[in-house]
């Protein structure tokens, strides 16, 4: 079988050793005192009592005031929509998922996702495209932490269809999701099917397994959002973003670290209940033992009615979710968000233990004050959860502490009406934030705004204020 990049940089005995090292790991229980009084979230609707109230922040690239932060963090913004790339192509469009990985001395690699359709070309080289009819892809920047400072920045995967946002891997690279099912039989400009993953390496373009960048098909092909891995075993947890009917899923991969050797893939059901429903009436805190059942066919070629990835769950007894977002594992354990979740339907946070294979509802927003459409989410350094909105009026990035305090941390105030930048000049201040990410050293916030499409890098007295 040939095999991809992958597999002749990752060390399986390596992997394997530090996965048991990680865990073996025991690590403190975070959010110990918002499950004490969950229906009571400490603040909520302000900024945080440590870090301070949100302020007017000039970005250090532009000089215009494109965030409200607390008043000792400072940032700049960089990889605009239309920015030149070091490759000679432009940066595209739809910022979204994002993570950020360790390139020595300081730097970091951030590879980044651009969620657009099936409409427009394929970017970059063509020997970096699946599909040379879709959009979407991935670029790769390099950034100095010293510095603050961006160093180049290039096309890493092209020729797929909104890769909204996908999961970092424990082996160092990049899983990027599509998330859509579309393909030639339901849109005559692709040239094939797509609902897929691929992978991405931190460092260079993406990962071949054959003349083309090759999907994942054994992981499923459905409207993908978000992944986390479980380092001491190498499985793959996975959301579905499909309305308010998503499932949860896990891949067993046949090969730790080597995804294109196939493997596993079931869907999450509540142990004891046939096909649960986790949209309403759940109850903060409680753990629930969780059953897993198996898809027969992972890649159906109909994706859509009975046949889909999600029905054939469905059918033998796995739970319903709403609106599948983001996911991240740390603290021991994957985190993930139902967007469009909870009694007041304004999402969800969800938290998986794997090695104790028990679920439970960890945060539940009680109105769109609180927390409105939670989305990408990441855990800091610190294990709080970072949380981006993605939805009505303007758009926050909130804080959830390990102590239970949710605040604002990051406001959008991007209005370019009166001074354009790179031939923006619209209000852009409901635009949805998306792809939080830390630099491995703790130190740097990488953040986007998915319209008109800007990476922010984030710094300031982190220690202070619990994320």
């Amino acid at each position: 079988m040939t095999r991809s990049n992958s597999s002749s940089r990752f060390d399986r005995r390596s992997f394997l050793s530090y996965s048991a090292a990680a865990a073996g790991i025991s690590v403190a229980k975070p959010f110990a005192s918002l499950l004490a009084h969950p229906n009571h979230p400490r603040n909520g609707r302000g900024p945080s009592p440590d870090y301070g109230p949100l302020v007017e922040a000039i970005d250090e690239t532009t000089g215009l005031p494109l965030l409200l932060l607390p008043e000792d963090f400072k940032y700049l913004s960089f990889g605009w929509t239309r920015d030149p790339m070091s490759d000679g192509f432009l940066t595209p469009s739809a910022h979204d998922g994002m993570a950020a990985f360790p390139a020595g001395r300081g730097k970091v690699h951030l590879v980044r996702n651009h969620e657009v359709a099936e409409g427009p070309d394929a970017f970059g080289p063509a020997t970096l495209a699946y599909d040379r009819e879709a959009g979407g892809g991935t670029t790769t920047l390099e950034f100095d932490t010293n510095r603050g400072l961006v160093l180049s920045a290039w096309a890493s995967i092209s020729g797929t269809v909104r890769n909204c946002a996908g999961g970092a891997t424990p082996w160092g690279s990049w899983l990027t999701c599509e998330e859509t099912t579309l393909g030639p039989a339901s849109n005559n400009d692709l040239t094939k099917n797509h609902g897929y993953i691929f992978e991405v390496p931190a460092t260079g373009s993406t990962m071949i397994a054959g003349p083309d960048p090759q999907p994942f098909k054994a992981m499923g092909r459905f409207s993908h959002e978000a992944l986390a891995i479980d380092p001491a075993t190498g499985w793959v947890y996975e959301t579905e973003d499909a309305g308010s009917n998503s499932g949860f899923y896990r891949f067993r991969p046949t090969t730790p670290g080597v995804l294109e050797d196939g493997g596993v893939l079931e869907m999450l059901g509540i142990a004891g209940v046939d096909r649960a429903d986790t949209r309403t009436n759940q109850t903060v805190g409680e753990w629930r033992d969780v059953k897993w059942h198996v898809i027969d066919t992972p890649d159906p070629a109909v994706p859509t009615g009975a046949t889909s990835v999600f029905s054939q769950g469905r059918a033998k007894g796995a739970a319903v979710f709403g609106k599948l977002e983001g996911a991240w594992y740390g603290n021991g354990s994957i985190y993930f968000v139902a967007s469009s979740g909870g009694d007041a339907g304004q999402g969800q946070i969800f938290e998986y233990n794997p090695s104790s294979h028990l679920l439970r509802l960890l945060f539940e927003s009680p109105s769109a004050d609180v927390l409105n459409a939670p989305d990408n989410l990441t855990v800091s350094p610190r294990g709080g959860l970072v949380l981006c909105e993605d939805g009505d009026g303007t758009e926050y990035v909130h804080g959830l502490t390990t102590e239970g305090v949710i605040f604002r941390f990051i406001q959008n105030n991007v209005d370019l009406r009166t001074i354009p930048w790179n031939g923006f000049n619209q209000d852009y201040r409901s635009s949805e934030f998306a792809g939080a990410c830390y630099s491995p050293d703790g130190k740097w916030l990488f953040v986007n705004i998915q319209s008109p499409g800007i990476t922010f890098a984030i710094t300031g007295p982190w220690g202070s204020g619990g994320i």
